[in-house]
């Protein structure tokens, strides 16, 4: 299951309209299940240009980790070499910073919202959560506890906090295709079983 057109055209009208609401012109992309691009607006046309790769970069990741790409940054940072190697392994389409987020009905995930060049710090967040908001999507995200936060990001409204951990439990999964040739053991990782491997 994939994003219909008329959802992703609701999730950016919204992201579009919070952005206007808040003075914050972005770059907003939507990208269905498998991380191809379904809709895509640069609001700050034509300034802003690298805002618009980035906000693909953002859809991109939250779809490849099923997770919000703050999330991803959180972890990801603690692993050496990460986020350049998924970067090059991606052609660019991976990026660690807040603004991704995957598009989830019925707890099945159907596609991702990057939104980038937010005009001040969690801007992108909000605007992408209210895109989600208006198709229902689940946000499910659990905030850093007070006592974690500093002074300056405690007094912070919600939507400008950053997110402790994606909290997965709440993730449906969909049933693996009886035709597919993964059963959920252990395979043969290496090129050699791949068409055109032998690298």
């Amino acid at each position: 299951m994939s994003i219909s057109i008329d959802v992703a055209r609701q999730v950016l009208e919204a992201s579009k309209q919070r952005a206007k609401e808040l003075r914050s012109p972005v770059s907003i992309a939507i990208v269905d299940a498998g991380g191809h691009l379904v809709l895509f607006e640069r609001m700050m046309s034509p300034y802003g240009w690298a805002t618009g790769n980035i906000s693909i970069a953002k859809a991109n990741t939250a779809v490849m980790f099923n997770q919000p790409t703050d999330a991803v940054a959180q972890w990801g940072s603690g692993i050496p070499g990460f986020a350049s190697s998924m970067a090059t392994m991606t052609e660019g389409k991976f990026i660690m910073a807040s603004g991704g987020w995957p598009i989830r009905i019925g707890g099945a995930t159907i596609g991702g919202i990057g939104v980038s060049g937010g005009n001040a710090p969690g801007r992108d967040e909000e605007i992408a959560r209210a895109g989600l908001t208006a198709v229902g999507s689940q946000v499910a995200a659990t905030p850093i506890p007070e006592s974690a936060l500093t002074n300056s990001t405690a007094s912070a409204p919600l939507a400008e906090r950053p997110l402790a951990q994606y909290d997965a439990s709440t993730t449906q999964h969909l049933p693996l295709d009886q035709n597919s040739r993964y059963n959920g053991e252990s395979f043969d990782q290496s090129n050699s079983n791949r068409p055109g491997g032998q690298e």
